[in-house]
C-alpha cells in the first residue's frame, strides 16, 4: 500500500481571496513504512507572503522570487501522488490550495477519498485535545526540536511517524506477524489428531537392571495391576 504523507505552506489563510502555495513537501510510505522517496519544491506563488503567514514558516518574497511556479512542478507532482493515498493533518486546508493550483492550469482536483486527514483520527482517537501536530509530538514522544519554523518537508516527516501512532504505532506490523504466527501453529497443530508412527522407534533409556526392578515391584501390588492394562511384563 503506498501512501504520501503531504503538507504545504502557504502566502496566507484564503485561497479564495488569492492566496497561493509558496512550498510542497511529501514522503512516501510503503506498507506504513518510509521508504528514502521524497517530493520538496518551493514555489513562487507570484501573491505577496501575509506577514502572519511568514511568521510562520519564515519565507519571504525576496526568497521566493527565483523559485518555479506551481506550473513548472505540476506535473512530477502529480506524478509523485498518484495512485497513492495522502495522509494530510487538517487536510481541507492543504487539499483547497492544492485543487485550486491545480483547477487553474486544467487539472482535474485531487479525489476526496484517497485523503486520510490526521486531525481527524486524532479527534477520534483522543477527543478533546489538542491535536496540533506539536500537541501529537508531545503527546507521542516524538522528536520535533527542528521545528522553529513551518516546513513542509519537514512537517512530512514528522507527520508520518505521528501518523504511524495515531493508526497504532510501529507495533501495527509486529501485530500481524504475531498473528501470522498464530495462524500458522494452529494451522500446525489441527492435524488428524493421530500419532504418526515412527519408522524406528526410539531406543529405550531404561536399563536392564530398571526393568527387572519395576518387573518385581508390580508383581506385589495384587493379582491385576494397573501396570499389565499397558502391556507391561510381570515376569521376573
Amino acid at each position: 500500500m503506498r501512501e504520501i504523507v503531504l503538507d504545504t505552506e502557504t502566502t496566507g489563510l484564503d485561497h479564495l481571496t488569492g492566496d497561493r502555495i509558496v512550498e510542497i513537501g511529501g514522503v512516501e510510505l510503503i506498507n506504513h513504512l518510509p521508504t528514502g522517496l521524497t517530493f520538496h519544491k518551493y514555489i513562487n506563488p507570484q501573491y505577496p507572503v501575509a506577514p502572519a503567514a511568514f511568521d510562520v514558516h519564515g519565507l519571504s518574497n525576496q526568497f521566493l522570487s527565483d523559485k518555479p511556479l506551481f506550473a513548472d512542478v505540476a506535473a512530477e507532482f502529480i506524478a509523485f501522488i498518484q495512485d497513492a493515498r495522502l495522509v494530510i493533518h487538517n487536510a481541507a486546508f492543504d487539499i483547497g490550495f492544492l485543487d485550486s493550483e491545480l483547477t487553474r492550469l486544467g487539472y482535474p482536483p485531487i479525489e476526496p477519498t484517497t485523503v486520510i486527514d490526521t486531525l481527524m483520527l486524532a479527534r477520534r482517537k483522543h477527543p478533546g485535545g489538542p491535536n496540533s501536530l506539536d500537541a501529537l509530538c508531545a503527546r507521542y514522544g516524538i522528536d520535533n526540536s527542528r521545528r522553529t519554523k513551518h516546513g513542509a518537508l519537514l512537517d512530512s516527516e514528522i507527520l508520518a511517524d505521528v501518523y504511524l501512532e495515531l493508526i497504532g504505532g510501529r507495533q501495527t506490523d509486529l501485530g500481524l506477524a504475531v498473528a501470522g504466527m498464530i495462524r500458522t501453529t494452529i494451522s500446525v497443530s489441527q492435524g488428524s489428531g493421530r500419532a504418526i508412527e515412527r519408522p524406528e522407534p526410539l531406543p529405550s533409556l531404561l536399563s536392564d537392571a530398571e526393568r527387572d526392578a519395576h518387573r518385581k515391584f508390580v508383581t506385589t501390588l495384587g493379582e491385576a495391576p494397573i501396570w499389565t492394562r499397558y502391556g507391561v511384563s510381570t515376569e521376573a
